[in-house]
């Protein structure tokens, strides 16, 4: 990377969310920060949730987030590599947006090294066999029956039922979790960390999936960061060559 460069990391968006009231000003926030690091940046890599909920079918996408793709294709076009992990609301991402954005799509974690330092990446959902349960939800979903099944129903009740869905799971997930942190010692995506570091040196473990916007120490030398989200906390990722780092974008457009 080059040295006045930097890379950004954000996660869970959200984009489209039922609870969300204002969804022009939400995307139009996210589009806002885009905006002010595409000059700063030598790498973006967007790390799941971005979307509430996306699915491809043959010749239909979900309507709406036009800012949002267009700045993509903006920054993509200018030579800008934009990286984009499938989360668990966006996990029916397939090629559209590498097609039409440039982006690149990852569905399952990737490692990378920068100036020397080693970087794990991901969403942060299904790490381990922590839990179980969601597993065996995420193997259906990724089943290509399963999603060839839901491609057979009108787009109308697809992605009404989408959102029904969504709805009835962030109120689950709310009511076990919230978006505060557990503890080291009952936050799945710490225990994975601190599993892997046993095989593996990493400097820094880059997470989004449980909304929580926190550094936690997993090693002597290695940290975990939560990236938060875009609903509450309006955070992100800097690497600037040595460090990663959490920082809070002006919620006022």
């Amino acid at each position: 990377m080059e040295t006045t460069k930097k890379i950004y990391f954000a996660s869970d968006v959200h984009l489209g969310a039922p609870g969300i009231k204002n969804h022009r000003e939400h995307e139009k926030r996210f589009v806002a920060w885009l905006d002010s690091i595409k000059d700063k940046a030598s790498e973006i890599y967007l790390m799941g949730d971005i979307f509430d909920f996306w699915f491809e079918y043959k010749k239909v996408v979900p309507r709406g987030f036009t800012r949002f793709l267009g700045k993509l294709s903006e920054i993509t076009d200018s030579g800008i590599p934009v990286h984009f992990f499938t989360g668990n609301h966006d996990i029916w991402l397939f090629d559209y947006l590498e097609n039409e954005c440039g982006v690149k799509v990852y569905r399952d974690p990737v490692v990378r090294t920068f100036n020397g330092k080693k970087l794990f990446l991901a969403h942060g959902d299904g790490l381990g066999d922590y839990d179980r349960h969601y597993n065996f939800l995420k193997s259906v979903f990724t089943n290509k029956f399963a999603q060839w099944l839901f491609a057979r129903i009108h787009p109308n009740c697809g992605i009404g039922l989408a959102d029904f869905w969504s709805g009835k799971s962030r109120k689950k997930n709310n009511e076990i979790y919230g978006n505060r942190y557990l503890g080291d010692d009952k936050e799945f995506a710490v225990l994975y960390a601190k599993d892997f570091l046993k095989k593996e040196a990493i400097d820094y473990f880059v997470f989004g999936h449980r909304h929580v916007a926190r550094t936690v120490g997993v090693g002597p030398e290695s940290q975990l960061i939560f990236l938060g989200d875009w609903i509450q906390h309006f955070s992100y990722g800097v690497f600037d060559g040595n460090d990663v780092e959490l920082k809070y974008f002006d919620t006022h457009l």
